[in-house]
This record gives C-alpha cells, structure tokens and sequence, in this order.
C-alpha cells in the first residue's frame, strides 16, 4: 500500500495533472472518479489504477472483481487527495494511455460533420463542446495549437467520458488545415456577427463543419474569411454574443437536426 506522497507513483501523477509536458512525454493522463474509471476500463487503455484504502475496504469485493485484469494500489486516502485535482475525490484515480487520431481519417469520413476551434482557451468550455458534440452526432474536432490542452484535468472531468469516443486532432497550421478540408469538399461555416443569414436558415445536408473562435476575441480575420458561409444566431436584448461552448451546442444541434430530417446519418 501507497503510503507516503514521496512515493514515485504519486509524484508521477501530480506531475501528469499538472504539467502538459508530462503527459506529452509520456503518451498518458490522468482520469479520476468511479464512472471515468469504469469508462476507461471499457476504453481499454488504462495503465494502471490507485484506489483509496477506504474505498477499497468499503467495497472490497466490487473493487477487487473491476481490478482482476488491471495493475492498481491500494493508497492511503490522505495520499490519493493529495494527488488529486478536485476538492471532494471518490477514490479512485487511473493513469490512461492516449488514444491517437489522424487527420486524414477524419477527413475521410463520408458523412464528415466537424468542429473547428481556434485558440479556445477555457478547460470548461472544451470538455463541455467535446461532450455535446458526442451527442450531436459529430464525427471529428480539429483543434489549432494555441486551443487548451484536451487533457487538462478539468477538460477530462467536462467530457463526462467523451474523451474516449470523440475522435479529435491539434494542427501546427490552422489556415493549411482548413484548405485541406475544404479540398475533401466539407462546407465551412463561421459563426459571425456580420452574417447576412441566421443559422437555422442554412442547409446543412453535405459534409460540413462549424468554426469556433477563442472566447474574449472571436474567430481572427484571417480564419474568418476562409469560411464558405457567415451564419449567426438571433438574439434578443442587449446581448452581443454567446458563451463558446453554447454558441457551438447551438449550431453543432441545428445541424443534427437537419441531417436526422434528411436521414444523412
């Protein structure tokens, strides 16, 4: 049993939490709470497992059938908590390999519904789009280097487990990326105040995908102007403009809307 915050294993774990090199350097992240862990079993890239000593105690024999075929350790609660990355842990943390996209796979997909996101800052706001867009029937999200880090722990925690199913991908060169997207004939559409037409006005039948822009500044003028169409979503009072995270569940739902009407998917 763990028993000391010395010990090497936890070290790693605070690092892998804290520190996007880490995770880079050694293909992994950190996931916590009971539903990640069972999520992450399904995924079928868990590393190794660490379970509090109280947890373990109180439901030994659940526990102990989950981690038959899974290295873990057993870890002193005050141990585990130190390691952890939120205020209340269930007791239960794992260590998950990476899982790896390709661009042109994305790109490949038939039926390519996709989110594009330049410069997202916010953990919340990105774990949060991942999940919804799991829901709305997206098929690949194309990030731009600058977005935050996938697997940031408050971005995992967001995902509520789309992290494992939604397959995504950080380009060097965002504008090098949209050309070639545009060459596999997906329509591009940039949400815009200057929009001559609302969002719910536009036929989304083909293969398509939405831009997304960093969260105080928007979309920037270059990647603006790369869109095929400007669409923009009504609003009522004085309100400028959306959260992130919301605009894109807005548009990323009208656009299963659409595609369930036309049976496209």
């Amino acid at each position: 049993m763990i028993s000391s915050t010395s010990n090497a294993q936890i070290k790693n774990i605070i690092q892998l939490q804290k520190k996007s090199k880490a995770r880079e350097e050694q293909g992994a992240f950190v996931i916590e709470g009971i539903k990640m862990f069972e999520e992450s079993v399904t995924f079928g890239k868990l590393i190794k497992a660490y379970v509090s000593k109280s947890l373990y105690e109180e439901k030994v024999l659940e526990v102990s059938d989950y981690f038959k075929d899974i290295p873990y350790e057993i870890v002193e609660d005050t141990v585990l908590k130190e390691a952890s990355d939120t205020l209340t842990p269930q007791g239960i943390m794992a260590i998950v390999k990476k899982p790896e996209y390709n661009l042109e796979d994305i790109l490949q997909d038939t039926n390519a519904n996709l989110v594009i996101l330049e410069d997202l800052r916010d953990p919340g706001n990105l774990g949060t789009i991942l999940r919804t867009a799991e829901g709305a029937g997206v098929t690949g999200i194309i990030l731009s280097k600058t977005s935050v880090d996938m697997y940031n722990p408050k971005v995992i925690r967001s995902t509520m487990g789309a992290i494992y199913r939604m397959p995504f991908v950080y380009v060097e060169d965002l504008i090098e990326t949209i050309d070639k997207i545009k060459s596999h004939h997906i329509s591009i559409y940039a949400a815009h105040l200057s929009a001559a037409c609302y969002y719910d006005e536009v036929n989304y039948k083909g293969k398509c995908a939405i831009l997304i822009g960093n969260e105080a500044n928007g979309l920037s003028d270059e990647i603006t102007k790369m869109a095929t169409k400007y669409i923009k979503i009504p609003m009522a009072g004085n309100v400028e403009s959306l959260n992130a995270a919301i605009a894109a569940a807005i548009l990323m739902y009208e656009i299963y809307r659409q595609k369930r009407l036309n049976k496209d998917i």
